[in-house]
């Protein structure tokens, strides 16, 4: 017989979880593994909110387990270390993202896109090494291997920096792999939330001309004015779409809604590449002859490896990127996830863990 969450491993936890669709989440008592040879634990601070997070408790995509501690933008301070571990000591700032294991053998892991394998465990909701399943950051304590753990730069808030883990490594991993990084180009980012903000931030650090492209035309001040971006087009306007046909080297789709391709390919320069980061919950349609009559590529990127999820942290903390956030406490999260549901939130919710997750 399977043990219960609160009895399978030696150390006791707790956090809020959803027990089944309705994705409503209240207090749960669980455990995590007790530190291993090359575990890093840390005391949870905060945890940002992830669409992902709302898709999981409503099981929206089919594989969710309940009960489900959601929260892959997670960050904290280490309380304990395993022996051999290498790259880290008690009282470091760190964080865990979207992945706490991998096969650790195949090609893309060899080549530090443990993203990409096929045996790739997340975060939360999936089946660990031991056969347990995963538990989030929406808790008081994080448990995870060393190869994991990602590093935070002191000049970093951990508030801010938290959906970085998620969001940012999001959108820097295509930014620098499709070559969008180069001073003199002119890139797209389209939708203005969660995703499409830290694009803006990273992509204009790189020195490239930014337009955003949005639905919405309230968004154009700040997207100009706080976020930094060169210009704005309303989607929505055949005039605005038509003046800047042709004009961009590359773009980076964030929409996770049902939206047509058709207008964005019309804005890339030949050989552009449209590179789609959201996961919208049906087939969009992808219209061929516009991408042979000006050899363009459509493309697809998710998360990023350790190496560069590193990376994008220490370059987040050379040029000082965070994200827009909202911060709450722990017993506002339900309101938060209805909120989120309706787009309710500039840009990014995180919960403060460590001053308001109190146990039951």
């Amino acid at each position: 017989m399977a043990k219960s969450p609160e009895l399978e491993h030696p150390t006791k936890a707790f956090g809020w979880a959803a027990r089944d669709p309705s994705g409503v989440l209240s207090p749960f008592k669980f455990s995590r593994r007790a530190t291993g040879e090359k575990d890093v634990r840390f005391k949870v601070l905060y945890c940002g909110i992830c669409h992902s997070d709302l898709h999981s408790i409503k099981n929206e995509w089919g594989f969710s387990t309940y009960p489900l501690v959601p929260g892959h933008e997670i960050v904290g301070i280490v309380t304990e270390v395993g022996s051999k571990v290498e790259k880290f000591k008690v009282g470091d700032k760190v964080g865990v993202g979207c992945m706490v294991g991998a096969c650790h053998s195949c090609d893309n892991c060899i080549n530090d896109l443990e993203n990409y394998c096929p045996k790739m465990i997340l975060t939360y909701g999936a089946t660990y090494y031991d056969g347990t399943i995963t538990y989030g950051g929406y808790s008081d304590v994080m448990v995870a291997e060393e190869r994991y753990i990602v590093r935070f730069p002191d000049n970093l808030p951990l508030d801010a920096g938290a959906p970085l883990l998620c969001a940012g490594i999001t959108v820097y991993s295509p930014l620098q792999h499709f070559g969008f990084t180069k001073p003199g180009m002119h890139i797209g980012v389209v939708g203005l939330g969660g995703l499409g903000h830290v694009a803006v931030k990273f992509a204009k650090a790189f020195g490239v001309k930014v337009t955003v492209i949005s639905t919405s035309p309230n968004k154009k001040q700040e997207a100009i004015e706080q976020l930094g971006a060169d210009s704005f087009l309303v989607s929505r306007d055949p005039d605005q779409m038509l003046a800047a046909m042709g004009t961009m080297d590359g773009i980076i789709d964030t929409v996770s809604a049902v939206h047509p391709l058709l207008p964005l390919l019309g804005l890339l320069k030949s050989q552009g590449k449209l590179v789609m980061v959201g996961a919208p919950d049906r087939p969009l349609e992808l219209p061929v002859f516009s991408l042979l009559k000006g050899r363009k590529i459509v493309a697809g990127s998710c998360i990023g490896g350790m190496k560069e999820t590193q990376e994008m942290i220490d370059f987040a903390g050379k040029h000082y990127i965070t994200a827009e956030v909202e911060v709450i406490s722990m017993d506002y999260l339900n309101t938060a996830m209805e909120r989120l549901e309706k787009n309710d939130v500039r840009y990014r919710f995180v919960i403060d863990i460590g001053n308001t997750l109190k146990a039951a």
